[in-house]
């Protein structure tokens, strides 16, 4: 919301040196939003005056048309003599009053003037859009041209308000009533205590039986509804100076007079209201509930099917506007500019201000992709009291400034409500805020904002219809904090008890966060919902657990309407992102939650609110809901060295992946097993099963290695793309979390290097396995570092698998007899078990 200072201190006589930037803080602290303080004409310097066109000559020889003007500018001049100035705007003709800026003066963005030559003549200052004086949107896009009754060499910069501040306001959800000049022209008021003049008291007639006739089928989407006519509206009348630089402060271009008056008095009021040309209006104004695929075109020229939940505003042939968000084209206003186009200018006017439910203009809004300002009011919270007097403000404005004539008529149609009261206790704020304001400051703030207060202990307390948002004891708790100032609550620190910290879980997912990060990759956090279709581009099987999801009832998203089961499709989604903003060489990863769905699904109950729930309350509700593990994952692109003068680098693959789940089971203290597997999205030769053993019984934890070329191209990857995802929790079951400091031995290592043939589909893990037991205590390390294939000298089907095995004894130097015998028995084990066979 722009709320110009100079429109605000109409309603509160704020002191003569407050500035933008004073009023803002006053508001911040009573809890609005004020993002900025725009400075209108901010470097603006004369003279800028009223000229009227003498005479125009076309110029000829040029690209574009170049007008040479000589223009009346009084003596601001200083000589009296007719002012001469190049012009290319062609929306201005002789006798035009025009806005004309003379040598010697400043335009917004520093722009000096001077006399200059150009095209051949010298021009001696600038005719001015709206655009150079930094107005905004007049609609005319080229030159001002001034009512016919401006005084030439008048102060342009006064007659057009040029300086002035705006406050523009970040109004949130729950405080509508700030959508208005009104509104936060009472929060200004409360700021400074001052009194404040509500523009809504002003006399309205009550409703009669000669108003337009109007029937409300739907008193719950529209509780009230009145109309108001004017008639004889003068086509030739413009909205003043005054009105239109009022709408482009606040945001709003300028239309016509009518419309003009409507969008006035709704930044004014906050009441949106809507003008039908009563010509094109046939018989009664209704409200009703739309038929399932009725059709209407709305002022956006646009056709839309409507829904059996919109509400609209209907005469005998059918819709004529959707309530709250658009009025209809076919009983749209016509101006004096359309009227020229062919079209009848329209004179007569009925006023629409009505209030409907804030709801359903939301979902209208929303389902149509149609936000409105008065959408952003109703769905926010209009005050269903001020609908009389902003249309009889309307009326006013309109007889006013188009000589139109008010008809005695007025229409109400009125659901019965009472008005909203609350009942709490007088102390209730103190004991919110920690702070002991007292009864008579609590009923002072709530008077403030509007409230009838009564009681003594114990406070009865009406809300007033502004403020939709007031609904129970906390909220009236916290007008009056907000008040009082949320800077002069005490801080006071929470007080833990000793002795407790993280626990095992959240330090795991801390250290596991920290080795990743330490290994190059960066953290890439996502959204947890997914779209059934990556199951298929990850080439899952139609029968594979992670396939099965729980579904959202109302989704953010209607292409994402399920939880994910594994956190591959958001991390992928971000390489794709980032590799198609140019950064190419890419490591991520993300630890967080995946939601599997239990065999039996059942319906959560209702927790108390007036107490802690039990033990036995809690479990039921944790029963139902889908099981929660945590997952770790990594997805890796392109170089991961980076070649230069060092060398030549090398580009991420698989072993990478895998290395990244070694990376995470040290820090879970879990033993990881690595052997070839193949599932689902990864590459099935190059694809890494990593299990750990549990109960002893070996549970698969996760996979890594590159993704399939399929999957590559259904997702739009870089190529030779590579990915992991372990099953954190699992690790954390298996591993001990005893942290490990390093050992360090005095006594020297011996190295023994072994060369294995074994039969190429024999796991290097399995052959891995039987050296490490057979091996015994005295194996420190164990490393696979070669493998090599060679049918001609390994024979068909082989392949050697050569192991460094490191050997150390904690109290002694191991002879080399010693060392020997360790290889051997590991050796000897491996053939056992695996048919590995020492090479050459």
């Amino acid at each position: 919301m722009r709320v110009p200072l100079s429109w605000l201190r109409e309603y509160v006589d704020l002191p003569a040196t407050e500035t933008g930037r004073d009023v803002q803080a006053k508001l911040i602290s009573g809890g609005l939003e004020v993002e900025t303080v725009e400075q209108l004409g901010d470097g603006l310097k004369g003279p800028l005056v009223v000229g009227r066109v003498l005479t125009i000559e076309e110029l000829e020889g040029f690209k574009k048309p170049i007008r040479f003007c000589t223009v009346d500018v009084g003596t601001a001049n200083g000589t009296g003599e007719p002012q001469e100035i190049v012009c290319g705007a062609r929306n201005f003709a002789v006798g035009d009053k025009v806005v004309v800026v003379l040598p010697g003066a400043v335009l917004p963005g520093d722009f000096a003037i001077a006399a200059r030559k150009t095209y051949g003549r010298t021009s001696h200052g600038m005719i001015c859009s709206s655009g150079e004086l930094g107005m905004g949107d007049d609609g005319s896009h080229g030159i001002i041209v001034l009512p016919p009754e401006t005084e030439v060499g008048k102060d342009a910069i006064e007659l057009l308000e040029l300086v002035d501040e705006v406050l523009d306001i970040a109004v949130t959800a729950n405080r509508g009533d700030c959508l208005s000049l009104r509104g936060v022209a009472r929060e200004a008021a409360i700021g400074y205590g001052l009194p404040l003049r509500d523009p809504a008291l002003i006399d309205v007639p009550g409703p009669n039986a000669f108003g337009y006739p109007v029937q409300v089928s739907d008193p719950l989407g529209c509780d009230r509804f009145t109309a108001r006519t004017v008639t004889g509206l003068s086509p030739e009348a413009r909205s003043p100076i005054w009105l239109q630089r009022r709408l482009q402060k606040v945001g709003m271009r300028p239309i016509s007079l009518a419309v003009d008056v409507t969008n006035y008095v709704m930044m004014e009021l906050g009441q949106p209201l809507h003008a039908y040309d009563r010509k094109l209006v046939q018989g009664t104004i209704g409200v009703r509930r739309a038929a399932e695929g009725e059709k209407i075109v709305t002022l956006d020229g646009t056709e839309r099917k409507l829904h059996a939940e919109d509400l609209v505003i209907t005469d005998d042939r059918g819709p004529i506007g959707l309530a709250g968000v658009m009025g209809g084209a076919n009983t749209e206003i016509a101006d004096h500019d359309a009227a020229e186009n062919g079209a009848n200018a329209t004179t007569d006017v009925v006023i629409e201000a009505a209030h409907f439910d804030a709801v359903a203009i939301a979902r209208t809004a929303r389902r149509h992709k149609l936000s409105s300002e008065a959408s952003r009011r109703f769905e926010r919270g209009v005050d269903p009291q001020a609908a009389a007097a902003a249309a009889q403000r309307t009326v006013d404005l309109l007889v006013l400034l188009a000589g139109g004539t008010a008809e005695a008529g007025v229409t109400e149609v009125i659901a019965p409500s009472a008005p909203h009261t609350i009942t709490v206790a007088a102390n209730h704020p103190d004991k919110v805020a920690g702070v002991e304001y007292g009864r008579e400051i609590v009923v002072r703030r709530l008077q403030e904002v509007g409230c009838d207060v009564y009681g003594q202990d114990e406070l009865i307390v009406t809300v007033p219809s502004w403020r939709p948002d007031l609904l129970e004891q906390n909220d009236l708790a916290e007008e009056v904090i907000r008040l009082e100032g949320y800077e002069n609550l005490p801080s006071t620190l929470p007080k833990p008890p000793s002795g407790r910290g993280l626990t095992h879980r959240q330090r795991l997912h801390r250290r596991v966060g920290r080795a990743l990060a330490g290994a190059g990759y960066v953290e890439a956090p996502n959204y947890p919902f997914v779209g059934e279709q990556v199951f298929d581009q990850l080439g899952l099987a139609a029968d594979d657990p992670a396939r099965r999801v729980v579904r959202l009832t109302n989704p953010l998203n209607d292409e994402e309407p399920a939880l994910r089961t594994s956190l591959l499709p958001g991390l992928l989604g971000a390489l794709r992102r980032n590799d198609g903003r140019g950064a190419h060489d890419l490591a991520l990863f993300e630890t967080g939650l995946v939601f599997l769905p239990r065999a039996e699904q059942g319906i959560a109950g209702h927790l108390p609110v007036d107490r802690r729930p039990t033990d036995a309350e809690l479990a039921a509700l944790n029963a139902v809901l889908p099981e929660q593990p945590r997952h770790v994952a990594v997805v890796l692109a392109g170089a991961r060295e980076q070649a230069g003068w060092w060398g030549k680098g090398r580009p991420a693959d698989w072993a990478d992946a895998v290395e990244a789940g070694r990376a995470v089971a040290r820090e879970a203290g879990a033993e990881l097993i690595v052997r070839s597997g193949q599932y689902g999205p990864w590459h099935p030769g190059r694809c890494a099963e990593l299990v750990v053993v549990a109960d002893g019984a070996e549970q698969v934890v996760g996979h890594a290695g590159e993704l399939h070329p399929r999957v590559v191209k259904a997702l739009g990857l870089p190529a030779r793309t590579c990915a992991m995802e372990l099953n954190l929790d699992a690790l954390e079951q298996v591993g001990d979390g005893t942290p490990q400091a390093p050992g360090i031995s005095t006594f020297p290592v011996a190295t023994q290097d072994v060369a294995l043939v074994v039969d190429k589909p024999v796991p290097a893990a399995d052959v891995e396995a039987a050296l490490r037991e057979g091996a015994g205590e005295l194996l420190e390390a164990i490393r696979l570092f070669d493998v090599y294939v060679n049918d001609e000298q390994l024979g068909d089907g082989k392949k050697s698998l050569a192991y460094a095995l490191r050997f150390r004894a904690g109290d002694r130097t191991l002879t080399v007899d010693e060392a020997s015998a360790a290889r051997d028995a590991a050796v000897a084990l491996a053939g056992e078990r695996t048919g590995a066979v020492l090479r050459g």
